[in-house]
């Protein structure tokens, strides 16, 4: 009998479900999107009832979609947009609000009540990372403080809180399991990383009782287990759960201490492996953990960046330069050589590793013959320098050398954009021919979990690869080109 293995990747625009054999090749997909819930104050919400029904609508279109027999699913893994907050009755089951996006501003006066109270240096030695409402512990902390009953009835210990992956297991088990994994809890901004759990000071920092945080569970250890409420046959057990992030270093096989990953989305996230051992970062980036897995934790150095594939849609929306972002390789390419522009893309503000909240975005280095095509490589550039500035705080960071990048997301399509992120960083750049690299990697957590994988899983994607061609003294000149740029786009 043939046992598939069911991943779960639910992001911030839809909830999608992805079907993989026994030997971990991926043979369908199917997606289901769900609101984004605004109002005039800038406020990002989901429905998290909306959230859960799509995903046992979206696994049942996967195998109605896969042609399977649903007895035939062996196992389950989860991977879920980060810090994304839920709060519900655990009689009910009902949600007290709406969950808080992790886009969500609106606990950013009560980071800096706390900010001015002295806290901030606290809360990054123990969590690593910096004090700001986008982490839950202030988004639980403003539901607490704004939402009529909550705070009284987390003290008499009637309410759960968690990240996504929490309220999807805690729904599919019908309630039996209130269970969060390594990766989720350490962006929380309530998890001692050096401890390795709820950290009671910080609990009561943020005005959180302990009795409402989920059990932390290894990311390949036991979440229950789900019939989908009732439609199948059999339960099947959820064996692998990780932030979405996490899941994607993972599916990329980043296993060992140095090895690096980036997605190229509308953002970025750029993650580092460092091993068993943390390291708090000086240079703009922070440590989290990796997951736990096989008993064993890792940590890693992050860095998010604002604005990368964005820029593309800066180009397409706003300039009208472009009607597709397939167009900007052959632009990029058709630029002069000898052209210096840089874009600066500080539209607001910049992110990793220069936390600069005042910067605003600069085109700089013009000539009378910059154009259409120049803007276009200046856009594509970009992506590359900051992505490359990260991964340089990285090295720094961790002391240990970086042998090469593996990139994943939909820029990763663009063969010049690659190949001058090889050039800029000096090292090879591996772009997978799968697109899924949460979910392979929840997939893979769940099916090694289950004894239905084993390590040879992570040598299944194939690879292209772009190596350096840029000259020692091209590379310096180009990059000192950009330090200057972001400097003068700092100093205004």
């Amino acid at each position: 009998m043939a046992k598939y293995v069911l991943s779960v990747d639910q992001s911030t625009q839809g909830t999608k479900a992805l079907l993989f054999s026994e030997r971990g090749e991926l043979l369908c997909r199917a997606d289901r999107p769900h609101r984004q819930i605004t109002n005039d104050q800038g406020w990002v919400e989901h429905d998290p009832e909306e959230i859960y029904a799509n995903t046992l609508g979206v696994i049942r279109d996967l195998v109605e979609k896969a042609g399977i027999d649903r007895k035939d699913l062996a196992v389950m893994g989860i991977s879920n947009q980060r810090e994304t907050s839920v709060c519900w009755h655990r009689e009910t089951h009902r949600p007290v609000c709406n969950a808080i996006v992790w886009q969500c501003a609106r606990a950013t006066e009560l980071c800096a009540a706390l900010e001015k109270a002295g806290y901030g240096n606290l809360v990054r030695q123990k969590t690593g990372l910096p004090l700001s409402p986008y982490f839950p512990a202030a988004k639980l902390s403003w539901i607490f403080q704004h939402v009529e009953g909550a705070a009284e009835a987390a003290k008499q210990g009637q309410l759960a809180v968690g990240t996504i992956d929490s309220w999807l297991v805690w729904k599919l088990t019908g309630g039996k399991r209130h269970q969060t994994d390594y990766s989720n809890a350490s962006r929380t901004q309530l998890f001692n990383l050096r401890t390795l759990a709820w950290d009671p000071e910080l609990l009561a920092i943020f005005g959180i009782p302990a009795s409402c945080m989920a059990e932390v569970t290894d990311s390949d250890g036991d979440f229950g287990e789900t019939d989908l409420e009732g439609w199948l046959d059999h339960p099947i057990p959820i064996r692998g759960v990780l932030g979405d992030s996490h899941g994607a270093l993972l599916g990329q096989g980043c296993l060992q201490p140095g090895m690096i990953k980036a997605t190229y989305g509308t953002g970025s996230s750029i993650m580092m492996n460092i091993g068993e051992n943390p390291a708090w970062s000086d240079q703009g980036v922070v440590t989290s953990l990796a997951w736990k897995l096989g008993g064993k934790v890792n940590y890693v150095l992050e860095g998010n960046i604002n604005y990368t594939g964005a820029v593309i849609s800066w180009l397409k929306n706003d300039l009208g330069l472009i009607s597709s972002p397939g167009e900007t390789e052959a632009l990029a390419r058709a630029a002069s050589p000898g052209d210096r522009t840089y874009l600066v893309p500080a539209f607001s503000g910049l992110g990793a590793p220069y936390w600069d909240s005042e910067a605003r975005a600069s085109l700089t280095g013009m000539s009378r013959s910059t154009g259409k095509n120049e803007i276009v490589r200046a856009a594509l550039d970009c992506i590359a320098y900051q992505i490359t500035d990260i991964v340089e705080a990285m090295r720094k960071s961790a002391g240990m050398p970086i042998g090469e990048l593996r990139v994943d997301g939909g820029p990763t399509r663009n063969a010049y954009l690659m190949q001058f992120q090889s050039d800029l960083l000096n090292i090879p750049v591996r772009v997978p021919d799968q697109e899924e690299l949460s979910g392979i990697g929840a997939a893979y957590a769940a099916g090694l979990s289950a004894g239905i994988y084993d390590a040879s899983v992570f040598s299944l994607l194939n690879r292209l690869e772009y190596t350096p061609q840029m000259a020692a003294e091209d590379r310096q000149a180009r990059l000192e080109g950009w330090q200057g740029a972001v400097t003068r786009t700092r100093g205004r």
